[in-house]
């Protein structure tokens, strides 16, 4: 039986639960790899450049999965996520382009 993440519809993002998650840096750092990668891009877990416990990772993957961020999907043995650029950008207009600048 595969895994399937709950990811919050469009209408259940909610700003101070984004602002939230984008308030760690691990967290910020993720969001910047995803969205150097550009549109469609999907990285596993191990991926991104964290010396991070597996549960410590997995935690900040799944704060920002719950906050509407980022998307999870299985494939295989591995998570495979992605930003889930169009609906952010419909939901927060210029949020990305902010969090792109701000590095």
């Amino acid at each position: 039986m595969t895994k399937e993440y709950i990811h919050p519809p469009l209408s259940g993002i909610h700003l101070p639960t984004v602002m939230q998650a984008l308030s760690d840096p691990v967290r910020v750092g993720i969001i910047h790899q995803l969205l150097d990668a550009g549109a469609d891009h999907e990285f596993a877990c191990n991926d991104f450049p964290m010396n991070l416990s597996k549960a410590t990772r997995s935690h900040h993957f799944q704060i920002l999965r719950e906050a509407g961020l980022i998307r999870t999907r299985v494939e295989g043995t591995r998570c495979m996520n992605s930003l889930r650029r169009e609906e952010l950008e419909k939901r927060f207009p210029s949020l990305l382009d902010f969090l792109s600048r701000a590095k």
